[in-house]
């Protein structure tokens, strides 16, 4: 039985790699059932190689970057991909120091057809955390905090946050009493539970990663905005507008 915990990952707070990941923004996934190669296709991502090690990664992503037009900052960056062992086979884990974007939502439920696939990622900004499980197409359970959480299941993984030493009640909710915890570190420690795949530093520092310039993707529709807001006193305002709404009265605005 995997009893790995947030304290199985200390090694993410003196690590120059993951400083690195946490100062560039970042997305780990873990796919399984796909080759490295599978996976960059489903990314749309042009080949470019192979790098040694994460040194080779980021130098490859740095050379992209450079080679940007800076009139058109785009979204696109490079993505390394590589074999691991884990529960039930083989998983690919892809690393992109990408700003937190994170793989395309229909890029990952294709990917976990009839398999699993958990990423966890950081903006490198404010920052925003998230973490993703995708099974056979689905969101089954994602959140930024623990104790708010989304998907199809989102109180499925309840006991497993915490075991890895998320402060929550049996509910689901943030456990004032409990001690505090490194949420990124639970975060691995979460991905390991749900995987199989111990990701380590020498394990990312050492693999021989398939490279893939990953596109930009393009941006989503939206179909409207809604504010929820309670202030301290506990009203709340709830207030939703269609895009129809806001098209109209934008109209409206610029009519003399």
């Amino acid at each position: 039985m995997n009893l790995v915990t947030a304290h199985d990952y200390a090694w993410i707070r003196t690590s120059p790699l993951f400083r690195h990941a946490m100062e560039s923004g970042y997305t780990l996934t873990l796919i399984r059932g796909r080759t490295p190669r599978e996976v960059l296709r489903a990314m749309e991502a042009e080949a470019r190689g192979i790098g040694e090690g994460t040194a080779g990664l980021i130098e490859a992503d740095d050379a992209h970057r450079a080679e940007m037009d800076y009139d058109y900052w785009d979204e696109s960056y490079i993505a390394g991909a590589f074999s691991a062992a884990g529960e039930n086979g083989d998983w690919t884990l892809v690393l992109g120091f990408d700003g937190g974007l994170g793989v395309a939502n229909a890029c990952v439920q294709a990917l976990s057809k009839g398999g699993r696939v958990v990423a966890h990622s950081t903006n490198g900004g404010k920052p925003i955390h998230l973490f993703h499980w995708f099974e056979d197409g689905e969101l089954r359970t994602t959140f930024e905090g623990p104790s708010s959480r989304d998907g199809s299941t989102p109180d499925e993984l309840i006991p497993l946050l915490r075991e890895v030493g998320f402060p929550l009640t049996s509910e689901g909710e943030h456990d004032e009493s409990a001690p505090d915890v490194d949420r990124k570190a639970a975060a691995f420690a979460l991905a390991e539970r749900l995987t199989g795949v111990r990701v380590t530093e020498s394990l990312l520092h050492d693999a021989r990663y398939e490279l893939g310039l990953v596109p930009e993707q393009p941006a989503e529709e939206w179909a409207g905005v809604v504010i929820d807001i309670t202030d301290a006193h506990g009203e709340r305002l709830y207030r939703e507008w269609t895009y129809e709404e806001i098209a109209t009265a934008s109209d409206r605005a610029r009519r003399p």
